[in-house]
């Protein structure tokens, strides 16, 4: 069991603190990797909860290779995010403030794979044509970060 399902059992739904960490992934063409969640029906980037003991780094290759089947090579800090632009209830009514970094990584490797549990479908998909994205203000702003970051290399 992981550490925010720990303390979810000690503390219901009331708001948490999540760190956490997320990776953009880019393939050759400048697409970005999302995958449709299967909690909201929404398509986003992988990401996840820090365990105890993990490092922002390590959480984002574990993400990443658990909702995809992707090993990371290089991962470039791309930013941060906190505050309360980032409140989010899940469908379930668990509440969270997420302080999370994000990463953008070039250099992947493996078999595209879906964690069923998790995720319906995944795929690439160009900066200007993205799918529905969750309602969450800073993932738009994250998103319009992309976009630019993109367009000025």
């Amino acid at each position: 069991m992981g550490y925010i399902l720990e303390l979810r059992r000690m503390t219901g739904s009331r708001p948490l603190i999540m760190a956490g960490a997320g990776v953009i992934l880019l393939n050759e063409k400048n697409e970005i990797l999302l995958g449709r969640r299967t909690d909201n029906g929404y398509w986003d980037y992988p990401a996840g909860s820090m365990e105890l003991g993990e490092s922002f780094e390590e959480c984002a290759r574990r993400e990443v290779l658990e909702e995809t089947g992707l090993t990371c090579g290089e991962l470039e800090y791309f930013m941060d995010i906190s505050g309360e632009d980032t409140f989010y209830e899940y469908p379930n009514g668990d509440r969270v403030y997420l302080a999370v970094i994000l990463y953008l990584c070039r250099d992947f490797a493996g078999e595209m794979k879906v964690q069923e549990e998790e995720a319906y479908e995944q795929r690439f998909f160009p900066i200007d044509a993205l799918p529905e994205i969750p309602p969450l203000k800073v993932k738009s702003w994250i998103f319009e970060k992309v976009r630019k970051y993109i367009k000025s290399r």
